[in-house]
């Protein structure tokens, strides 16, 4: 039996073609969440456990071009780009979600209950999201145009409303997710001050009525959308 020897010129070939190989790989991605994780982040608000109400926000729409990991970014009217290396944690829909969920317990002083039991007897306000556009524009400015409701699940009250969300950002992958995240907690705030309105209105129940579980929802009576503060200041 014989053996060949590799040559040690051929060997050291193969070792700079895997380097150049590796040198060529794709830059690792940097992914960003719109959900605060450091010392800032917010906590449980005190008293939740045994709040007033309670709040029940469905999972959150957007649109289909957006509706990726990888960011997708306005270089003008006609024309976006979607960013390999710039990526959500989540997927839009879920980071809104999260960031709002968190935003209107704080503020409420409740606790969201989505796909959890709850006790009767607490009023629940069912909140729906519908983001229309969620725009991305470097250096210039992070819009969201969202359709929102809210629900009183024991009267089937409902208040629906537009709120358009623009805020203007500087250089960088950064701040353009801080543009979003500010956008998401003004949009919070008036979710809130929704929720507020209904449950400060007078209250028919639906079993009072004899209605059956399930009845169509009815227009909040004299309850106006919120105004919303000028954006993007």
């Amino acid at each position: 039996m014989t053996f060949r020897r590799v040559p040690a010129l051929a060997a050291l070939g193969a070792l700079v073609v895997a380097a150049a190989l590796a040198g060529c790989s794709s830059p690792a991605s940097r992914f960003y969440t719109l959900s605060p994780t450091d010392d800032t982040a917010r906590t449980a608000a005190p008293g939740a456990g045994n709040a007033q109400w309670l709040i029940e926000l469905a999972p959150v729409d957007v649109p289909p071009q957006v509706a990726k990991a990888q960011f997708v970014v306005q270089t003008d009217a006609n024309q976006v780009r979607v960013l390999e290396q710039e990526r959500w944690s989540s997927m839009p829909g879920d980071e809104i979600r999260r960031a709002l969920s968190g935003d209107l317990t704080q503020q409420l002083g409740t606790i969201d209950v989505y796909g959890s039991p709850h006790p009767e007897g607490v009023p629940v306000y069912r909140v729906s999201v519908n983001v229309q556009r969620f725009e991305s524009w470097p250096g210039s400015h992070a819009l969201i145009d969202a359709v929102w409701s809210v629900r009183a699940l024991d009267t089937q009250t409902v208040l629906t409303c537009r709120s358009v969300l623009n805020e203007k950002v500087g250089d960088g992958y950064d701040a353009l997710v801080i543009g979003h995240r500010q956008a998401v907690e003004a949009l919070s705030q008036s979710i809130a001050s929704g929720v507020r309105a209904l449950a400060a209105a007078p209250r028919v129940s639906v079993a009072a009525n004899g209605a059956k579980t399930g009845m169509r929802a009815k227009p909040a009576p004299g309850i106006a959308c919120p105004q919303m503060a000028a954006a993007g200041g």
